[in-house]
């Protein structure tokens, strides 16, 4: 059975930010109409449109095939860039000037990007990069660089990150 589509289930997470409701309800709306072959081509001119709007006139990389749960509140959305793989749970903050994806192995191939688990608070300017997991209830400090896991319930701080318990 396939998942119902509802485009405004970031409607109250991005109260007062019409940047971040824009955004939200356009990607929702580009997510489930990618996802079959007759739609992507139906709509290709919507698809440009998202492309040109979200990421040329808004700067905000936010590729319509990033994996996002409800909830996810775009703060100042500036200068943002999001892996297409990279996987949100529910209630995520991302601000501006935030670069989340993978990292060139040593193969020469890339890794997997990060899975950021439910209600995570991601400072501005953050990087969080590589196959690493970020857990349930945590908070990414501005200007943080996180290379590694962080468990669920901590904070990870400075560059690069130390990862040390809320209190």
């Amino acid at each position: 059975m396939a998942a119902r589509c509802n485009i405004f289930q970031d409607w109250r997470a991005n109260k007062g930010n019409p940047k971040g409701r824009l955004v939200m309800i356009f990607f929702r709306l580009m997510h489930a109409l990618r996802r079959t072959t007759v739609t992507f081509i139906l709509f290709l001119p919507l698809f440009i449109l998202y492309r040109i709007l979200v990421e040329w006139l808004l700067c905000i990389e936010l590729p319509w095939k990033t994996r996002i749960g409800p909830g996810f509140r775009i703060d100042h959305g500036q200068a943002l860039v999001i892996n297409d793989g990279t996987i949100f749970g529910s209630g995520c903050t991302v601000r501006n000037s935030t670069t989340i994806g993978n990292k060139r192995a040593k193969d020469g191939g890339y890794t997997r990007p990060p899975i950021i688990g439910d209600r995570v608070d991601i400072g501005a300017n953050a990087v969080i990069i590589g196959p690493i997991t970020i857990g349930d209830d945590v908070a990414i400090g501005a200007a943080a660089v996180v290379l590694r896991d962080v468990p669920s319930g901590h904070i990870a701080i400075g560059n690069p990150a130390r990862i040390i318990p809320k209190r």
